[in-house]
């Protein structure tokens, strides 16, 4: 890092622009801009930021580090470098259908291709291929790759891959797995906490009764009325049905299935499974398993679920719902904001690198034949098919974290005490909001301004026609008319791209490690009848070999942090220079700092520590 000074002689006047420009050489020799700091000749300081990449023979033309929105400009000058920027950035950031009914991407092949702007700085980091074989490498795994399609011998036989850390949440998975509370508690603070809803009817489709479960509660109460009471929960992965499961290896057949699960709040407030349907049409073919039933075929049903919410969580809950709607908001913020409007500079950290870890994703990972392929049942085209039945799902208000809990009817805090979930996204919610909140008061002082703000318009125009297709029963605004309705959407943006993304990325290692409790494929079809399953038709059933170790690869790769990770309020490129905004910042960060001591309370002697939504681990963009 460098810094140069320029003396000038003669006055300028007052400076409107700046414009640089760099002279190729005969090598390559990308030059990566900060700022420019101007002193006048009367002792003021203009900031001038850049925080871009110049390339070749181009020029970048600035304006000073004050945040404007277009009624603030005044003279032709500005209009114009305000609608050049605007008119340069559309045609770099173009959309793309990657395939229909997807909310559109960008448009371009590989990594290489992007806008040297957004390309990670290196790219040999983000090699997924490279990773994950260094992953395997750093877990001592590939020495059972040569044996990919063998089965392990028993449950025991995982450990050979898995790697234990003492005091950590995999090897209390590992330890405890089998058990119905380890089971309940991953539906409210594992990697995929945003399935479980609470029942207000038993369905038809999946017709348990009293009699069945009556060893399950503890009330004295029928089933009907434990539902009124609120204490049953269901978990359904209907999603699941018809989906095509992966047939690119003719020598392993692969399974898929989509089971319904009914949960029961225990006297002691714990939530355990009472019954579970591996199918969605119930008949003899179809049973309903219980803990009452053989211990194998109770274990074998759970096994199944836990294999199914993998699916869901990997397709739905993580690639679609984080990865893919945080590149619809910074390809739309591209194309509409200009540098110098407040809201590119508020939300461009929270868009770092999300297009490039997507490009590169498209290109090794989920494309055809790419890793995703190697070891997931729902590989090889089925996770396509889940993203598009998953789309009419993705609507405004379920991306509106509190909403959403309400929704499903999780929110009493009285009534289900342990969802470490809920109660930490609410507090990292609020935080967000009420810094969005800060700093639209400081640039839009009525609700005017804001629905006059066409580059805002645009913007939330964008999202809608192109991110959700023009769905109208998406719930998103086609336009923004109010503070309030703006700072939700900001919180809707910034909350997407951050807290939620870290939920449910960061915890895979520590959930689904341990493979029998997070199957990636299933190698024979779900048990059609009682009394049958034995452990080894069990072990018959769980990944081979070598699709554990890709697993294993896989899991550990997603759930490090990047070398230079930057975490939730931690900006350190200076977009804004404005003093109300800073104080803004300042006083988000003190809020978030808050939020992290209340957390590491809690957590104390905790065995099963709940962290992933402590704000000094959520990084402030979606870049892994």
């Amino acid at each position: 890092v460098d810094s140069y000074d320029v003396n000038v002689e003669e006055d300028l006047g007052e400076i409107q622009l700046i414009k640089i420009e760099k002279r190729k050489y005969w090598y390559q020799d990308d030059w990566y801009l900060k700022y420019i700091t101007v002193k006048t000749p009367l002792g003021d300081y203009l900031e001038f930021p850049c925080y871009r990449w110049i390339t070749d023979e181009k020029e970048i033309v600035l304006r000073d580090g004050r945040a404007k929105l277009p009624r603030d400009d005044k003279t032709q000058i500005l209009k114009q470098h305000r609608r050049k920027e605007l008119e340069d950035r559309q045609k770099m950031y173009r959309w793309k259908e990657w395939h229909p009914g997807f909310p559109l991407s960008i448009d371009a092949h590989s990594h290489s291709e992007l806008p040297r702007d957004i390309q990670f700085d290196n790219e040999k980091g983000i090699d997924f291929i490279l990773n994950y074989s260094k992953a395997m490498e750093n877990l001592y795994i590939n020495r059972f790759m040569h044996m990919f399609q063998s089965s392990w011998s028993d449950f025991a036989d995982f450990e050979k891959i898995f790697v234990r850390i003492s005091n950590t949440i995999s090897e209390y998975v590992m330890q405890h797995w089998k058990e119905d509370f380890m089971f309940g508690y991953q539906f409210l603070n594992g990697c995929n906490p945003v399935l479980i809803r609470r029942c207000t009817e038993i369905p038809k489709k999946f017709p348990v009764t009293t009699a069945m479960v009556e060893c399950s509660l503890e009330r004295n109460l029928t089933l009907e009325e434990e539902v009124k009471q609120g204490n049953i929960f269901i978990v359904d992965y209907e999603l699941l049905d018809g989906v095509d499961a992966n047939k690119t290896d003719p020598c392993t057949i692969q399974y898929l299935a989509a089971p319904i699960c009914l949960l029961y709040k225990n006297l002691e407030n714990k939530i355990l499974p009472i019954a579970i349907q591996l199918g969605q049409k119930p008949g003899p073919e179809n049973p309903i398993f219980l803990p009452s039933d053989a211990m194998y075929d109770w274990l074998l049903a759970k096994i199944w679920v836990r294999s199914s919410d993998f699916h869901v969580h990997q397709t739905v809950t993580h690639l679609l719902r984080t990865h893919l709607v945080s590149e619809v908001f910074s390809i739309a913020m591209f194309r509409q904001l200009p540098a110098v409007h407040p809201l590119f500079k508020l939300l461009v950290p929270h868009m770092r690198f999300t297009i490039a870890i997507n490009t590169k994703a498209r290109e090794q990972l989920i494309c055809e034949c790419g890793l995703f392929d190697k070891a997931n049942a729902t590989g090889g085209g089925g996770h396509v098919q889940m993203v598009q039945k998953a789309m009419k799902d993705l609507t405004y208000s379920s991306l509106c974290f509190p909403e959403e809990i309400k929704a499903k009817g999780m929110d009493s805090q009285e009534d289900i005490p342990y969802y470490y979930y809920r109660d930490d996204g609410i507090k990292v919610w609020e935080a967000i909001k009420s810094f969005a909140e800060d700093v639209i008061h400081i640039y839009y002082e009525s609700d005017e301004v804001v629905s006059e703000d066409v580059e805002l318009q645009a913007f939330v125009k964008d999202i809608y026609v192109y991110g959700m297709r023009g769905v109208k029963a998406s719930g998103f605004p086609k336009m923004i008319k109010t503070r309030e309705k703006l700072a939700e959407y900001l919180t809707v943006v910034i909350f997407t791209t951050s807290a939620q993304h870290a939920a449910v990325n960061f915890g895979q290692y520590d959930w689904c490690s341990w493979i029998p409790n997070a199957p990636p494929t299933m190698r024979c079809p779900p048990p059609t009848e009682k009394g049958t399953v034995t452990i080894e038709q069990i072990v018959e059933s769980l990944p081979d070999r070598g699709r554990s170790c890709w697993h294993l690869g896989a899991v550990w790769a997603l759930s490090q942090f990047q070398d230079n990770e930057l975490f939730l309020g931690m900006y350190p490129d200076e977009h804004f220079v404005e003093k109300p905004v800073k104080e803004a910042m300042a006083k988000f960060r003190k809020n978030l700092d808050e939020i992290v001591s209340a957390i590491t309370e809690r957590n104390k002697n905790k065995k099963l520590p709940y962290y992933y939504l402590s704000p000094d681990r959520i990084p402030n963009s979606v870049a892994v």
